[in-house]
Formats: C-alpha cells, sequence, structure tokens
C-alpha cells in the first residue's frame, strides 16, 4: 500500500488552520497566553518564518505517520517482505497479498474510523507527552488542556482526512 501524497499534504495543512482558529484570542488563545506565561512581546521577538516552516515540516511527519495508525491494512504487504524484498509475482504470498486487497483493503477506510484512531492516538501518546512536559515546566492544568484540546481535534482531523481519502 502507498501513502497517498495529496492527503498528506492537506492533512499536514491542519494543524496550522486549527492553530489559527484554536490560539485566536476569542477562542484559546487568551487562556493559553496566560497559562503558558507567554506575553505579546515574547511573540513579536520570534521568527515566525522559521516557526510556521518547521511547524509544517513537523505536520508532514506527523500526517505520514497517521498511514500506520489509521490504516489497518497499511503494514500487510510488510509481513511478506523477507530480507528487505518484495514478494515474487505469482508466489503464495504474492497472491495472498493481492487476495487480501481485494476482500479487505477499503475495510475500515472511513474518515470516521481515522477520527477515533487519532483520539486514541492522542489519549494514549499526546497526553502523556504534553502533561509530563507541562508538569516539568510547571505548568498547569489550564495549559495542559488548552494543548491537548488543540491536538486532540487536530490528529482526529488529521486521522480522518488520511484514513477516508481513497485513491
Amino acid at each position: 500500500m502507498e501513502i497517498n501524497w495529496l492527503a498528506v499534504l492537506v492533512a499536514a495543512l491542519v494543524p496550522t488552520l486549527i492553530g489559527f482558529v484554536w490560539y485566536h484570542p476569542k477562542v484559546m488563545g487568551t487562556v493559553w497566553m496566560k497559562a503558558a506565561d507567554m506575553t505579546e512581546e515574547k511573540m513579536k521577538g520570534a521568527n515566525m518564518g522559521l516557526i510556521f516552516g518547521l511547524s509544517f515540516f513537523f505536520s508532514l511527519m506527523l500526517a505520514m505517520s497517521m498511514h500506520s495508525l489509521t490504516i489497518h491494512q497499511f503494514n500487510i504487504p510488510g509481513l511478506f517482505n523477507v530480507h528487505g524484498q518484495d514478494p515474487v509475482a505469482g508466489s503464495p504470498e504474492a497472491l495472498f497479498i493481492a487476495d487480501f486487497f481485494s476482500k479487505y483493503g477499503t475495510l475500515h477506510r472511513t474518515f470516521a474510523h481515522g477520527m477515533v484512531h487519532g483520539i486514541i492516538t492522542m489519549i494514549f501518546f499526546g497526553l502523556p507527552i504534553i502533561a509530563t512536559n507541562a508538569m516539568f515546566e510547571r505548568k498547569g492544568w489550564k495549559y495542559i488542556l488548552v494543548n491537548f484540546g488543540y491536538w486532540l481535534i487536530t490528529v482526529s482531523l488529521m486521522g480522518g482526512i488520511i484514513c477516508g481519502w481513497l485513491k
């Protein structure tokens, strides 16, 4: 199964788009600034081109990883890849893979299914990472919940796009 690069590019835009809304002062921006001990002066001193460029790069990395987190069929061919070589055409392994994908290739390939996997990913991976960093940074629960809420929405939408976007 190949990576759907168009879906990856669209999903990689999600963190920026959701971030513009989520961290807007009329949504969670003011709460986040207080919880993060962030000021307008600190924000003005930043290299925003570098920040947005690296953010998009990291978003691409995250979108690419969503394939294996949301699409169950994504890793099936790798089970039969011996010593870095794909199964020989016509071999039992190659026939099994072809038969598997003809029967199950689009099973559980919906936007909602991808969102569920995004939510699960954030609860079991994202929340522990965000909370651990926040505790060592001496940030409170508001900081944790604002950032977790953003990433929960973002990663669930990314998972939905990746999983539901069929070629």
